[in-house]
């Protein structure tokens, strides 16, 4: 008993070698998958300190240090790093399509009224399709007007909405509404959201432009169109806006020749291509018809 209790590390090395040396043949015969697609090489981009801060690619609307990048931002009070509304909206100067967006914000400390009227604003992609933003900590309004919802069309999954005068944070990936000549939709505008970090719409579907008073619908517009901040009464601030517009996939080139892994790439040539069947002469055309009657 004690011989067989020695010899177990010799046949256990023995059993790894055989693993091994199989794993090894296993490789030896087994193909690599490779697509044979020409890939460009992804560009490099620098992120920030935090994930709040701007990537190199961004273009920053709004550091803390003035409101240049905007219409408007001459009504607006710009004190110890951040934006307070006053007096008017703004629109960006910079005219944006499919896009990422970063911005802060946070409600007046002070709680005044209730529902729509306790710090409202929002934010408008393309001028027309809104982000809402309101104070939603402990808060009773309609849900597709609460903070987060895509305003009179859906609400948010949660509500993830901080205390009143806390900084909150807004993470849109918003793909622009596609327009053929004659005004029909040929492909809806779709957005991602997340608060605070939370997802709240899932490439959600938009089903036209936002109204307090109208049914959404859409109507034809340019591919590119400024962003709005809404103003609706309230002094809410705003800090550290930033926009990127690098979000479109990369494209390659399909390879020149099929893959042995995937031959399927391969559009078919006109040597492989299936040659097409002859039509029938005129003698053979007469002898299959004798054929058929009798």
């Amino acid at each position: 008993m004690l011989d067989t209790f020695l010899s177990r590390p010799r046949w256990i090395a023995l059993a790894v070698v055989s693993l091994l040396a199989s794993a090894s043949l296993h490789a030896a015969f087994v193909s690599e998958y490779k697509s044979g697609i020409v890939w460009p090489e992804p560009p490099i981009v620098s992120p920030g300190e935090t994930a709040a801060d701007p990537p190199s690619d961004a273009i920053v609307l709004f550091d803390g240090g003035d409101l240049d990048e905007f219409h408007g931002g001459d009504k607006w009070v710009v004190q110890d790093g951040y934006a307070i509304a006053r007096g008017g909206g703004l629109t960006s100067k910079r005219e944006f399509g499919d896009c990422q967006i970063h911005l802060e914000f946070a409600t007046p400390e002070e709680v005044k009224g209730k529902g729509q009227g306790r710090g409202n604003s929002g934010l408008y992609l393309m001028g027309r399709y809104e982000v809402q933003i309101l104070d939603s900590f402990e808060n009773t309004t309609y849900f597709d007007g609460q903070c987060g919802a895509i305003y009179k069309q859906q609400p948010p999954t949660v509500n993830a909405s901080r205390g009143p005068g806390e900084w909150q944070t807004y993470d849109v990936i918003f793909t622009a509404p596609r327009f053929r000549e004659d005004g029909s939709v040929e492909q809806p505008a779709f957005v991602t959201v997340l608060h605070n970090g939370v997802l709240i719409h899932n490439h959600f579907e938009l089903q036209g432009s936002t109204s307090y008073v109208e049914a959404p619908k859409y109507s034809k517009h340019p591919e590119r169109l400024p962003l709005n901040i809404q103003f609706h009464g309230n002094p809410v601030r705003f800090r550290n806006i930033w926009v990127r517009e690098n979000i479109q996939p990369l494209v390659g080139e399909p390879p020149a020749e099929a893959t042995e892994n995937q031959p399927q790439l391969q559009k078919p040539s006109a040597e492989s291509a299936p040659a097409e069947k002859p039509e029938p002469n005129a003698a053979d055309k007469d002898k299959s018809d004798d054929s058929d009657s009798a």
